[in-house]
C-alpha cells in the first residue's frame, strides 16, 4: 500500500516541504479557552510548499490569536503512526490523510464529521475531488488537492516520424504511435504489463467497478465485462510497448527509460519529467504533455485521481480552531495559490485556472473532472499490498488468457484480502 500510496500522491514530488515550524511541538493552555493557544497540523512529506505554507500560517495566526505547529511526517510507516496518533488522548488537531485512506479512517471514529464546515465553504467543490473526503454518506475530511496521470511524450520523436498534431482522441493516439513504430528509431510508447493506476483510470473511464457487494461483504468484480473492456484497452496500448507484461511503472523507473530519448511516450504524473531530465538534462527542450484523449474528442480518458484531503481529528479538544484553520487553509485564495505554486489541481474547477503557464498541469486538469479513485471502501487497501492481484490480472491477460479467465484466476487471492478485518 505505501508505494502505492505514493503513486496515487505522486503530486507531491513536486511540492517543496517546509520543516517543522510555528511555536513547537507542545500545546499550552486548554485549546479554545484562555492562556496561549496552539494548534498542530500533521503535513506528508512534500506536500506543504514553502510559500502557501508561510501564507497561512501568517494568516491563522493573525486572525486567531493563536500558534501553528507544522509538523511534517514522512509517508514510510504514516498509517500506523496515524492509527496510533488518533487513538491517544492528544491527537494531532488537524491531519492531511491520503484521499483513498480516508474511508478507513472514518470508519475507526478517528476522524470528526465536518458536514456543517461543508456547508459554510464547500460550495463549489469538485465532485470527483469531493467524493474521497466522504463515507457512509457523512463528510468526515475536506479535500485539498489532486493530481492525475498525463501523456508525456518527445517531441522531437514525434516530429522525426511525422506527427505534427496532439492526438485528440485515442484512435488518433495510436495513429501517432503507429507512424513512431514505422519509422523504426524509437519505441512508441513505454508500458509495463502492471502500471495499474492507468488501468483504473480505464476502468473509471468504462464505467466500471473493481468490487461489487455480495450480502453484506465485497468481493472482486474484475469478471465484469466493463472491466474487460478497460483491459481491452490497456492490451491495445501495450501492444505499442516493449516493457516486461510482468513489473510496474518503478521498475524500472519509467522516466528513466523515457530520458535515454529512444521513447516516444509514456503515461505518468507531470513530476515525473523531472525525473527523466535529472537523468538526461539534454531531454528537458524536447519533453511536451498532453490530456489522455478518450475515445472522442469531447471527453478525456477516465484518470485515477491521487491527492490528499484535511481532516480534524475526532480526539482534538480544538474542534473550533481546527475548523477554523480549514477554512483559511482551504479559502479560493489559497487553494488558487497552492495550485499556482505547485501544479496541483484545486479542489473547485474553478480555481483550475492557477495552473496556467504549468505545462503538465494544464494537460492534467481537463481529466480531473471526470477522474476517480479505487475503491472507497476500508477493506481495498489490503488488496493493494504486494502482490497485487489487480497486477496479477494484467499480466495475465497480457500474457494470452481471456479477461474472463485472468479474473477467475485472481479471483481466491482478492476475496480473501476484501474479507479481512480492518
Amino acid at each position: 500500500m505505501k508505494r502505492g500510496l505514493i503513486a496515487a500522491t505522486g503530486v507531491a514530488a513536486m511540492l517543496v516541504s517546509v520543516a517543522a515550524c510555528g511555536s513547537g511541538d507542545s500545546d499550552k493552555g486548554s485549546g479554545d479557552g484562555a492562556g496561549t493557544k496552539s494548534l498542530t497540523v500533521w503535513f506528508m512529506d512534500g506536500s506543504n510548499p514553502a510559500g502557501w505554507t508561510k501564507s497561512v500560517q501568517t494568516e491563522f495566526e493573525q486572525k486567531t490569536g493563536a500558534k501553528l505547529s507544522i509538523q511534517v511526517q514522512k509517508w514510510d510507516g504514516i498509517q500506523q503512526k496515524l492509527t496510533t496518533a488518533l487513538s491517544e488522548s492528544s491527537p494531532p488537531d488537524v491531519i492531511e490523510v491520503g484521499n483513498t485512506q480516508t474511508p478507513a479512517y472514518a470508519q475507526t471514529g478517528g476522524l470528526s464529521e465536518l458536514g456543517d464546515l461543508k456547508k459554510e465553504i464547500g460550495g463549489g467543490w469538485s465532485e470527483s475531488l469531493n467524493k474521497p473526503a466522504v463515507f457512509d454518506g457523512k463528510q468526515y475530511a475536506a479535500p485539498w488537492y489532486a493530481s492525475n496521470r498525463v501523456v508525456i511524450y518527445n517531441k522531437k520523436v514525434w516530429a522525426d516520424a511525422g506527427v505534427k498534431d496532439i492526438p485528440k482522441t485515442r484512435a488518433d493516439l495510436f495513429k501517432a504511435f503507429e507512424a513512431i513504430e514505422k519509422k523504426g528509431d524509437a519505441e512508441p510508447l513505454y508500458l509495463p504489463g502492471q502500471n495499474w493506476y492507468f488501468f483504473d483510470g480505464l476502468t473509471i473511464g468504462t464505467g466500471a467497478d473493481l468490487v461489487k457487494k455480495d450480502g453484506k461483504k465485497y468481493v472482486s468484480n474484475l469478471g465484469d465485462p466493463k472491466v474487460a473492456k478497460a483491459m481491452e484497452v490497456y492490451k491495445q496500448y501495450q501492444a505499442f510497448s516493449k516493457a516486461p507484461k510482468d513489473k510496474d511503472e518503478a521498475t524500472p523507473q519509467q522516466a528513466d527509460i523515457f530520458a535515454k530519448g529512444r521513447t516516444g511516450a509514456f503515461i505518468g504524473m507531470g513530476w515525473e519529467a523531472q525525473t527523466a531530465i535529472k537523468a538526461n538534462p539534454a531531454i528537458e527542450k524536447e519533453i511536451g504533455f498532453f490530456t489522455i484523449p478518450g475515445e472522442s474528442a469531447d471527453k478525456p480518458e477516465g484518470v485515477f485521481l491521487g491527492g490528499s484531503n484535511l481532516a480534524v481529528a475526532a480526539g482534538s479538544k480544538k474542534q473550533d480552531l481546527a475548523k477554523e484553520f480549514l477554512k483559511i487553509a482551504l479559502s479560493d485564495k489559497n487553494e488558487g495559490a497552492l495550485a499556482k505554486e505547485v501544479g496541483s489541481i484545486p479542489n473547485k474547477d474553478s480555481l483550475v485556472g492557477n495552473v496556467k503557464g504549468n505545462a503538465a498541469a494544464e494537460a492534467a486538469a481537463p481529466a480531473a473532472k471526470n477522474g476517480g479513485t479505487t475503491p472507497l471502501i476500508p477493506e481495498w487497501a489490503a488488496v493493494e499490498n504486494a502482490p497485487n492481484p489487480v497486477k496479477a490480472y494484467m499480466t495475465a491477460v497480457l500474457g494470452g488468457k481471456s479477461p474472463e479467465e485472468a479474473a477467475k484466476q485472481v479471483e481466491a487471492d482478492m476475496n480473501k484480502r476484501l474479507a479481512q478485518k480492518q
